[in-house]
């Protein structure tokens, strides 16, 4: 759709489109330098969710990140700008003078992917979305309004956490098993949930109790967004798009709560093209014209 063979954005777009297609679709609302930069963006960030597919233990994981810790903070013109999205982010960096540390963050956050650990509880659930979704979102708004401050942050906060839990529902039958669990510890022993069970895959009723408070929680995160819409200046609003498919996943994902952990919850591409289309349509109409 947008061909530059052989360049830095032709790599980032294609990767984007063949690993993250909703955000893929996503950038249909931008143009120009935004567009590239968020291509960019989810590149990168795709190269790091990815770790734990591509590793075959932890280690080489964590070698994988602190190559990207090293590369984003290596001074100009160094040789690792030659990598297509190494050298495709440090430039959107640069150009919109965006500050490492969330970056950084998000790595840090993703070693949790590479082990099989238990997430301890809602509150470390939400705070992993803050740092590997929400913040994706902020830099995303950032990069629409050419570095500005789109005063975006708590929406993107209440985001990115709604689309994370989604997402990590939606993957609850491949995590489970490979025997890693996202579902937070506290909230599995509030119902009695047993992890074993959960491995061998059987949907036993505490689980479907346990996984119907987390789309219960998803939701609440989205309600908490939609107060804040008319807060969002229009530039800003593709950064935002994804997350308009969460409301249907999840309500698939309690159609599919029969089986939670054999069944598998997505939406067909023309039903995301005219979400997003219609999310777009209604966004622009109830935001702020302008960050200015």
């Amino acid at each position: 759709m947008w061909a530059k063979d052989g360049t830095g954005d032709g790599h980032c777009l294609s990767l984007v489109r063949k690993f993250d297609f909703d955000r893929y679709l996503s950038l249909l609302y931008t143009g120009g330098a935004s567009r590239d930069g968020l291509a960019a963006l989810y590149a990168f960030n795709m190269e790091i969710a990815r770790a734990r597919e591509i590793v075959s233990d932890p280690m080489p994981g964590e070698i994988r990140f602190q190559w990207w810790r090293d590369t984003l903070e290596a001074p100009a013109g160094a040789d690792v700008d030659q990598h297509p999205v190494a050298g495709a982010i440090r430039q959107t960096i640069a150009a919109n003078s965006l500050p490492l540390a969330p970056f950084i963050n998000l790595i840090d956050a993703r070693v949790f992917d590479l082990y099989d650990d238990p997430m301890p509880t809602l509150g470390d659930l939400e705070g992993y979305a803050g740092e590997t979704s929400s913040v994706l979102i902020q830099l995303a708004a950032m990069i629409l309004c050419q570095g500005r401050d789109p005063g975006t942050a708590e929406a993107a906060g209440h985001a990115g956490v709604a689309y994370a839990i989604t997402g990590l529902l939606r993957a609850l039958p491949w995590h489970a098993r490979r025997r890693q669990l996202y579902l937070p510890g506290d909230l599995l022993d509030a119902h009695g949930v047993d992890r074993e069970r959960v491995f061998a895959g059987e949907a036993t009723p505490e689980l479907k109790a346990a996984v119907a408070d987390l789309v219960a929680i998803a939701r609440q995160h989205l309600g908490a967004l939609r107060e804040r819409i008319a807060e969002l200046p229009r530039e800003a609003i593709p950064a935002f798009l994804p997350v308009c498919l969460a409301e249907p996943l999840l309500s698939r994902i309690e159609r599919r709560g029969e089986d939670p952990l054999n069944s598998v919850v997505d939406l067909s591409p023309l039903a995301k093209h005219w979400i997003l289309w219609r999310s777009w349509r209604r966004a622009c109409k109830g935001s702020r014209t302008s960050i200015g």
